[in-house]
């Protein structure tokens, strides 16, 4: 067995963390929204409510991206083997998900922001294949046999990638309900639009959780 030196620990560390302010932060956005579609809140305690729910909404974005980075390192520390150069561009790929995550929400509304918002939407879709293929090319020659518990991770963050796109694709219902609350005030069809919006992404938002915890309790176990 493998000696459990100080860089590992740290990493080891850093990954559990990565873990819970990514389903804290969720369950925190999850509760806040429920504050910003309710109607028989005035107007400035919604907004005051979203502005939480979307700072609030970058934790687990951050998290999300520094994962794999975090995970593959972890994965290098206790004997996964890694094609040459892989591991370099697996640490490397965290901070620049993270500087993509903070450009979309700090450009949002600007056109470079647009521009950003579908470089990454079609990012994440490339990440899902491109995670799904990784496992099945490393199961195929042999390196990941021994670690079939890291094969079930990686689909699992590949699903959890999936989940957070079907959840864009049906917010906009809820971000234009949203801007009428912001510019004119809310009326009954914008209230019905941010309630079902929201509404329509809760199996995904759960989903989430649950691959989250199924991913950790794997991690754990390590089953064969």
């Amino acid at each position: 067995m493998f000696e459990e030196s100080l860089a590992y620990l740290v990493v080891k560390f850093a990954h559990v963390l990565l873990f819970v302010y990514w389903l804290g932060g969720d369950v925190g956005v999850f509760y806040s929204s429920g504050f910003v579609i309710n109607p028989n809140l005035s107007r400035d305690a919604r907004l005051t409510a979203f502005k939480i729910f979307a700072e609030l909404d970058m934790l687990p974005r951050y998290c999300l991206a520094l994962m794999l980075s975090v995970g593959g390192l972890l994965a290098y520390y206790i004997g996964v083997p890694h094609l040459p150069g892989q591991l370099p561009l697996i640490l490397l790929l965290g901070p620049l998900w993270v500087l993509l995550v903070w450009a979309v929400h700090h450009y949002q509304g600007q056109p470079i922001g647009q521009k950003l918002t579908k470089f990454d939407f079609y990012f994440r879709c490339f990440m899902i294949v491109a995670l799904i293929a990784s496992v099945g090319y490393a199961y195929g020659d042999g390196r990941m046999r021994p670690y079939p518990w890291l094969a079930a991770k990686l689909l699992i963050f590949a699903f959890l990638i999936f989940c957070g796109l079907v959840i864009r694709l049906k917010l906009p219902r809820f971000v234009a309900g949203y801007k009428q609350l912001l510019t004119s005030g809310a009326t009954e069809e914008s209230d019905r639009d941010m309630s079902e919006g929201l509404r329509s992404c809760r199996p995904y938002v759960l989903a989430i959780w649950v691959g989250l915890l199924a991913a950790a309790f794997i991690g754990i176990a390590k089953p064969t």
